[in-house]
């Protein structure tokens, strides 16, 4: 599962043939660092080569398993995608379509990956790694879209309790609004009530607790006037003292 076919790089479907010396020897070159597990040199040796010849169809084969082997997968699958573009054989396309899926599931995109194992298969029909590959990507995408359906479910039934509780929220102060205005409605009918209980003064019973105070009030300015009296008095005696 999941295999990149990193010992294509020493195949012998690449002839050297017609290559310029340089770039025969910076493939070597990278082939050698490829093979010791120095796969930043073995990148550097490689990039030179296509630099001199971007049709370079080995170099570039072999530049992508680098960057592969760097987790660079989206290099690769763009080098891998060049390579099958320009391949006049159908067992370099096949492998370079078939690292090209395995650079893309490597990213969690099995999406992309699918096609480019099934173009692989209709060209090598054979190839078992090919075919359980794009089984088990089929398998992800499918788990994929599960995860997204129930996050996108959580999402809306979020946004739904959230809608409620903002609706609930503006009602509550309107229905506080009415609470307080029928507490203060209930309040003032028991006043009335008790108003109403209470009983009426009469113009008759007016007329006699104003007499009543009348006669009180006359009874109270009589006392005072008897102290001022009596204050004077006392007050002259000292003053002759």
């Amino acid at each position: 599962m999941n295999k990149i076919l990193i010992g294509f790089i020493l195949i012998a479907g690449f002839s050297y043939q017609g290559l310029a010396q340089s770039e025969k020897k910076l493939i070597r070159e990278g082939n050698k660092f490829y093979k010791d597990g120095a796969f930043d040199k073995a990148e550097i040796s490689y990039q030179k080569a296509t630099d001199k010849n971007p049709v370079n169809n080995k170099a570039l084969f072999n530049l992508g398993n680098a960057r592969y082997k760097q987790d660079n997968f989206e290099d690769a699958a763009n080098h891998f995608g060049k390579v099958a573009e320009m391949s006049r054989t159908p067992e370099v396309e096949s492998k370079a379509l078939y690292n090209a899926a395995n650079s893309y599931m490597s990213q969690q995109k099995y999406a992309e990956s699918i096609p480019l194992f099934k173009q692989a298969l209709r060209i090598n029909p054979q190839d078992e790694e090919a075919r359980y590959n794009l089984a088990y990507a089929m398998q992800k995408l499918q788990q994929q879209q599960d995860q997204q359906q129930d996050q996108n479910k959580d999402k809306n039934q979020n946004d739904q309790d959230k809608e409620q509780q903002d609706q609930q929220d503006k009602q509550d102060p309107q229905n506080d609004q009415k609470q307080d205005q029928q507490q203060q409605n209930e309040q003032q009918s028991s006043q009335n009530q008790q108003n109403a209980q209470q009983p009426q003064l009469t113009k008759e019973d007016a007329e006699r607790m104003l007499q009543a105070l009348t006669g009180e009030e006359k009874k109270t300015m009589e006392k005072v006037n008897e102290q001022k009296i009596r204050a004077i008095r006392s007050a002259t005696r000292e003053k002759d003292w």
